[in-house]
């Protein structure tokens, strides 16, 4: 299924909002977990974004792909780079991760549009 950059990250906002507002303290202290964890550390943010975008498509999580890709967009990555990770996770998680390396690559191209249209 292909959805826009815009649909995904308005559809994100929304339902993450919405579970937040039932402050439910573990669904808060696991969101806040994924925040921190991707927090500037012992590695940089690229280097952890790439690693989150390799296990995304690994586990096949199309909104994890997805996510990660925006943060590596918004860190400039190349398409060299993106590839590169790309090529690791379809090694590691075989055949099966294509379908999402489809997805992924469509929407790693709406990104670098939405960004030439601004």
């Amino acid at each position: 299924m292909s959805i826009s950059v815009q649909e995904f990250n308005e559809y994100r906002s929304k339902m993450n909002e919405e579970i937040l507002e039932s402050n439910n303290k573990i669904i808060k202290r696991i969101f806040n977990l994924d925040t921190n964890a991707f927090q500037e550390g012992a590695l940089d943010q690229t280097t952890k974004e790439i690693v989150g975008l390799a296990c995304s498509m690994v586990l096949r999580c199309d909104d994890c792909v997805r996510y990660h890709l925006t943060k590596c967009h918004e860190l400039n990555l190349t398409d060299d780079q993106v590839f590169e990770v790309f090529s690791i996770a379809n090694l590691i998680g075989g055949t099966i991760v294509i379908p999402h390396l489809r997805r992924a690559v469509e929407f790693w191209n709406e990104l670098k549009k939405e960004k030439n249209d601004l």
